[in-house]
């Protein structure tokens, strides 16, 4: 009797544990799977892009089009410099003013706030993280447009009404900051408290403990909240769209009128979808977005693997 309940023990155990092994072996091929659609998918958004953009590129040099300030897509004048260069004065704007914000914030919600209100502070970051960021623009045309135009922009002798780079690295910089804080409030917070009570124990300050440890202990995943935050401000369409001006030239100020990529993209591809080479032009201004987002996260990995072992605190 002991001898066939013993058995009948094995059987249910090996019975579960085929089970456990089968669904081990079809969670691996579905985590395969999705990480080789992520694959696929990138590489087939680029190759259609590419391909959409053979027309233009067969018609004008590439040098040609990156360094041509004239934008005239009914002259089959397709320049794109003009909105290159909005996009670099925006995003260097956006992430000088945003990320120093960013990661006070941080410091101050992960190490010296306290209670309720730690709790508060950081439940407000996340709720201006999730708001849209339309609705940002729509405040801005409202309040920061007219004060800008009135009073900070006479104060550098420029004649605005209020619209263009600077505005739009604004309030680009407001958008971002709250998701850059809330990562780099997560990478503060996951340090073990040790690391704190060792510095504190050698006699160092509170401030110099966050600035020669902490901080370098998270270094990797702030550089990380910093990084997804370019992604997010090179990208930008609709605050852009509301607040550049729309102007395709290239801005002698920063308060000057402008341009950036998407917005070239969101401004005439409705009404010049018809016209096949201002298309592909276009589209053509898609990959080179997707292009310079990807070089840059590459880049960026190669610098934080480093980051990982030079600043490593195990």
């Amino acid at each position: 009797m002991t001898t066939d309940t013993d058995s009948l023990q094995n059987r249910a155990q090996s019975s579960r544990l085929g089970r456990r092994l089968l669904a081990e072996r079809y969670s691996s091929y579905w985590l395969t799977g999705a990480g080789y659609l992520a694959i696929a998918l990138f590489a087939g958004i680029t190759l259609l892009l590419f391909y959409r953009s053979l027309p233009i590129l067969s018609e004008y040099p590439l040098s040609s089009m990156l360094t041509s300030a004239n934008w005239d897509p009914a002259a089959n004048n397709f320049g794109f410099l003009p909105a290159i260069v909005g996009t670099i004065y925006v995003t260097a704007l956006s992430m000088l003013m945003g990320v120093p914000i960013a990661l006070g914030a941080a410091i101050y919600i992960a190490e010296y706030a306290e209670g309720r209100t730690k709790t508060l502070v950081a439940a407000l970051i996340d709720v201006l993280a999730a708001i849209p960021s339309v609705i940002f623009g729509l405040v801005a045309l409202i309040v920061v447009v007219p004060v800008i135009g009135r009073y900070v922009a006479p104060v550098f002798s420029e004649n605005t009404v209020g619209v263009g780079i600077f505005t739009v690295s604004l309030v680009i910089a407001i958008v971002v900051t709250p998701f850059m804080t809330s990562l780099s409030v997560e990478s503060l917070e996951s340090l073990p408290d040790e690391l704190r009570e060792t510095s504190l124990g050698v006699g160092a300050t509170k401030f110099e403990t966050i600035r020669s440890v902490l901080l370098r202990a998270a270094g990797p995943g702030i550089f990380s909240a910093i990084l997804l935050g370019f992604g997010r401000v090179f990208g930008a369409t609709i605050v852009p769209a509301l607040l550049i001006g729309g102007q395709t030239q290239i801005p002698n100020s920063i308060f000057s009128t402008g341009q950036t990529l998407p917005t070239l993209i969101v401004n005439d591809f409705g009404e010049l979808m018809s016209l096949p080479l201002t298309q592909s032009a276009l589209i053509f201004v898609g990959l080179m977005l997707v292009i310079v987002v990807w070089l840059f996260n590459f880049g960026a990995m190669l610098v934080q693997q480093r980051l990982k072992r030079r600043w490593q605190y195990q």
